[in-house]
């Protein structure tokens, strides 16, 4: 019988690329969008259309909020050629740095785009935009908006006492560091007044649909470091706000849902270690959440992640499955809606130094594979490869995982 350390080994070092693979063969396959290069290219989300092209956008300058050259770029892989399309210019904010995009097609069929412009720098002056089309299976080019709007973010005069409300909650039980009750005291100042509590939220993770059409956007702060959701039942007309997530550093919330109804919230681990994949669950449709809890298996080391449901019922979460370091990039699988994540399998595994594999974007696709796109950054060049930055592209079947490690 093989062993699950001869398993794990096979996960690491065999890829397959058989593009006409049947559903029972695990295969797995990946390009770069574009070379490698000295731009910063980070923070990609990926979607299906309808026309089964797949479009992909990611914030692309000489930096991030203090490069006030930075735009939103996207490309797309066109179903009749098999090919990338050479990047285009998916948002400008003329000398201002956009950032953390993320993107959905809704239940009409419509493509939201939504991302933050940064005002003044810094994260804190984050004030969040979104538009949508109508118009956007193109063999070249971006799509054809028919409205942007400014999404006016207002998380209620109340707002103070459910930060303090929640925090206390979270305190509850522990012994409290100094330094956090700093920065819990801080929360309170910036959460009384007006104009901080209203800017400096922004995305990363895909938003969520759910079966009545409410969409909840998962939104977080760097100057709060906890998050909140954004949430619309009229697609977009109207916006309403959660109550406060507060926890250890909990931001980039990303969402999957149970067959009872409960959302789940995954979010990065920004606080301090150990350091896990923080968690959250609504069982209202996204407006109110319970403590902020550790994850009992999955690690993160302070990066981006999404967790999905997938059409069979499984979930599946992409994420740096370390408790520090960029240089692995994991999926995980799990058949009890998170209970268990007994197969895990390397899209990226490197040593430290080598590169940074991160802030992935996953989907499931009509052909009943996953498409993913994460951050590329190449430091210390390996093989042929140049050191550069670049959006990476895999596409993989479930068996694929389910060949990486398995249950005892």
């Amino acid at each position: 019988m093989l062993t699950k350390k001869f398993l794990s080994l096979i996960a690491v070092s065999v890829v397959f690329f058989c593009t006409g693979a049947t559903a029972e063969e695990p295969f797995m396959e990946g390009e770069l969008i574009f070379p490698l290069e000295s731009w910063h290219n980070h923070g990609s989300t990926i979607v299906e259309c309808p026309n089964g092209d797949i479009l992909v956008c990611w914030f692309h300058g000489s930096g991030e909020r203090k490069s006030d050259d930075v735009k939103i770029l996207g490309a797309r892989w066109v179903k009749a050629t098999g090919k990338w399309t050479k990047p285009f210019v998916m948002a400008d904010t003329p000398d201002f740095p956009d950032t953390n995009c993320t993107m959905i097609i809704d239940q009409e069929g419509k493509l939201w785009l939504l991302w933050p412009t940064i005002q003044s720098n810094m994260w804190e002056s984050a004030l969040m935009k979104y538009k949508t089309s109508t118009d956007y299976m193109y063999p070249v080019g971006s799509p054809k908006w028919d409205v942007m709007k400014i999404m006016h973010i207002k998380p209620g005069d109340d707002f103070e006492q459910a930060v303090r409300k929640k925090t206390e909650e979270y305190f509850k039980g522990q012994e409290v560091p100094d330094r956090a009750k700093e920065w819990a005291e801080n929360n309170y100042k910036q959460a009384a007044d007006k104009l901080t509590r209203r800017l400096g939220w922004f995305t990363r993770a895909h938003p969520l649909i759910l079966d009545d059409g409410r969409m909840l956007v998962g939104l977080y702060s760097d100057g709060f470091s906890f998050s909140l959701v954004a949430i619309t039942d009229d697609l977009g007309e109207t916006w309403t706000f959660s109550e406060p997530i507060v926890g250890g550093g909990n931001i980039q919330p990303s969402f999957a849902q149970r067959s009872d109804g409960t959302i789940v919230n995954y979010m990065r681990d920004n606080g301090p270690p150990p350091k896990k994949v923080l968690v959250s669950e609504s069982t209202d449709r996204g407006e109110t959440w319970s403590k902020v809890y550790d994850h009992e298996i999955l690690n993160n080391p302070g990066s981006g992640l999404e967790v999905m449901n997938t059409e069979n019922g499984d979930w599946l979460c992409i994420y740096n499955d370390l408790a520090s370091g960029r240089h692995t990039l994991a999926v995980s699988l799990s058949e009890d809606e998170g209970k268990t994540w007994p197969w895990t399998r390397y899209i990226e595994l490197r040593k430290t130094g080598e590169g940074s594999f991160h802030y992935p974007s996953i989907i499931e696709g009509t052909d009943g594979n996953f498409h993913v796109t994460y951050s590329y950054f190449i430091d210390r060049p390996h093989n042929d490869e140049e050191k550069g930055k670049s959006i990476k592209y895999a596409t993989f079947n479930r068996e694929w995982i389910k060949a990486g490690d398995t249950p005892d």
